[in-house]
């Protein structure tokens, strides 16, 4: 008789006894969990032993549960090793959870909103437990998936492994190549800072040139929801972020699985005759079942690949986030992502609809239509002169053009714009200008020059008026300040102090030393004088000067110029006569022309401006 009304485990108790009834009850439970593997199966998975039941139930997992439908239950031993596979495929899934994983737990703390955005941000950075440590593995997870794709493509081409009858498989693998670029462009805009807002902007104008007129323009107002990106445009990138393109994703991940399991996964070329496709047919001592030899192998490449990146973004990396996003403000240098440096590098060559728009379509649409354009069936390097030639001309054509859209290239500023750019500039790309971190208790009223550190031991440098002496300006002689003209270095100060409504100078027009107690500042100043020195081609008798003020209470004014004659250029670089002098141009009383760049910057006493580790 049941001790309960109905049969029950205290029946298997009275029956079987504690011990056995509980086994049993526990080995039914992890049966029906794994969806045909019991506690007996996979202790002896985890020993590397041989199944002891037949037929094998570690491929029931496969036939009959949910997780390991799109796996295949056994691979060929020869895809097994480093080589042809790598895992990549492998990996790039991970990274799709990975992303996502990371992903919602930044978006409980982010509102897509220009007015809250980038406060969000800083909280995240600031006060939300392991806030910067999530954000960091998310932005460089996303760098990093983005290469493990594109490796993962390069590797399918190498083997040939695109040829039929996985053409489709290619065709979604670039789709997911593409997703996965859109991705990471897209989140690009979502912290709100200059980064962020003017990478998306270049992005987004080249979409404007897309012919006809009409179709470009209305693309550019769809994307970004109005005419400059604002609150529209960000919740519209929001929203592809995290609905419209991780949907798209995840249904190409699925399916790409699935014709990889129909298909198998192709052999090295060597292996196979020509035109035949044999990875279906695994022969039984070819065989590599997936539990537990891939499982435990695919479970070691998450471990590595994890602590890889705890350890970069602990020691080494840290996500970039700049000031808070200015439409007012172009900073200098923007560029787009690295990995579409390529468009931005064809962008130089000419025309924005040819470079911009159509020569990316073509070359995507190539490498999406590339099994069905090489038809030819033998899969061996040998035979595939022809296409490893096109593909090599375009990898090249590719690093070339990515190397033509760094911000150096074809783009040259004078010496003083990037001298001041360095020293002032706001935080960007992990780098910020060498005034703004330094302490603001060192930041002594005063007016400084380079020429300190030129100085003999009792050389006054004092007063302003000496250095019209010592750059042989004749008094009168005119400076060039854009479009204006002044007579004197002390002219130029007073006017430029007194058009910034700032009348007050901290000691007249007098230099003064460095403070001995402000090591930061003479630090940086030495920096300054080092950089002026190191153009004194372009920077002819050049020097340069900081004033530092009393703004309001806890705010200094920081005012930074460079005086120097200006010289003959070329294409950008200063004439150099045979002495590799640069030649000084002369007004027309035969006069050298003095030339002075300047900048002004605010800096609070609660500001806190820093270099990421790693930068």
């Amino acid at each position: 008789m049941s001790v309960l009304p109905f049969p029950s485990f205290l029946d298997d108790i009275k029956e079987k006894g504690f011990k056995r009834a509980l086994y049993e009850g526990v080995n039914e439970v992890v049966e029906r969990a794994t969806a045909g593997m019991n506690i007996q199966d996979i202790r002896e998975a985890l020993r590397g032993e041989a199944a002891s039941r037949k037929p094998n139930p570690r491929l029931q997992p496969h036939a009959d549960g949910f997780w390991l439908h799109m796996r295949p239950s056994y691979f060929h031993k020869s895809v097994t090793g480093i080589y042809p596979e790598f895992r990549l495929g492998w990996l790039s899934t991970y990274f799709v959870f990975f992303e996502t994983i990371t992903g919602i737990f930044l978006m409980i703390f982010y509102t897509p909103s220009p007015t809250y955005a980038y406060a969000n941000m800083l909280n995240i950075m600031s006060n939300v437990p392991l806030g910067q440590f999530m954000r960091d593995l998310h932005r460089l997870g996303a760098e990093a998936m983005v290469l493990i794709v594109t490796l993962h493509m390069l590797r399918t081409f190498f083997t040939g492994s695109y040829k039929k009858p996985r053409q489709f498989t290619w065709f979604t693998g670039v789709v997911l190549l593409f997703c996965t670029m859109f991705l990471s462009f897209s989140g690009y805009l979502l912290p709100w800072d200059q980064l962020a807002l003017w990478a998306v902007t270049i992005g987004a104008s080249m979409i404007e040139a897309a012919p006809p007129e009409v179709v470009g323009t209305n693309l550019n107002l769809l994307l970004r929801g109005g005419p400059e990106i604002g609150a529209n445009g960000l919740l519209r990138f929001y929203l592809l972020h995290v609905l419209a393109v991780p949907a798209l994703l995840f249904i190409f991940t699925g399916v790409h699985y699935y014709k990889v399991v129909i298909h198998g996964h192709s052999l090295p070329p060597k292996e196979e005759n020509i035109g035949e496709d044999t990875a279906k047919r695994v022969p039984l001592d070819k065989r590599v079942y997936f539990i537990p030899d891939i499982m435990t192998s695919e479970i070691m490449w998450i471990g590595v690949t994890t602590l890889i990146l705890v350890i970069l973004v602990t020691w080494f990396y840290h996500a970039p986030l700049e000031n808070h996003a200015d439409p007012q403000i172009t900073p200098l240098g923007t560029t787009a992502p690295w990995y579409f440096l390529w468009i931005q590098g064809a962008l130089k060559l000419g025309d924005k609809v040819l470079w911009g728009i159509i020569f990316p379509t073509v070359y995507l649409g190539f490498l999406a239509l590339l099994p069905y354009l090489d038809t030819t069936p033998s899969r061996r390097w040998a035979h595939r002169r022809s296409i490893f030639t096109i593909i090599l001309l375009l990898i090249s054509a590719t690093v070339v053009l990515s190397y033509m859209g760094l911000a150096e290239f074809g783009v040259i500023n004078t010496a003083d714009v990037d001298i001041l750019h360095h020293m002032t500039m706001e935080p960007a790309h992990n780098h910020i200008g060498l005034l703004r971190p330094i302490p603001y208790n060192q930041l002594t009223p005063g007016m400084y020059t380079t020429r300190q550190f030129k100085a003999e031991p009792g050389d006054e440098i004092g007063m302003i008026g000496a250095f019209n002496a010592e750059l042989e300006q004749p008094l009168g002689a005119p400076i060039r300040v854009g479009n204006a003209t002044v007579r004197t270095p002390e002219e130029f100060i007073v006017n430029y102090m007194e058009t910034q409504q700032h009348l007050h100078l901290p000691v007249g027009l007098n230099f003064v030393p460095l403070p001995s107690d402000a090591a930061e500042l003479n630090r940086v100043m030495k920096k300054f004088y080092e950089e002026i020195e190191a153009a004194h081609h372009e920077l002819r008798n050049g020097w340069g000067g900081l004033i530092i003020t009393d703004d309001q209470n806890g705010l200094k004014r920081l005012d930074i110029f460079i005086f120097w004659h200006e010289v003959e250029m070329e294409r950008g670089f200063p004439v150099l006569n045979a002495n590799g002098e640069s030649i000084p141009v002369l007004d027309e009383n035969g006069n050298p022309v003095l030339r002075v760049s300047s900048h002004r910057m605010y800096i609070h006493q609660d500001s806190q401006y820093f270099n990421a580790p790693g930068a």
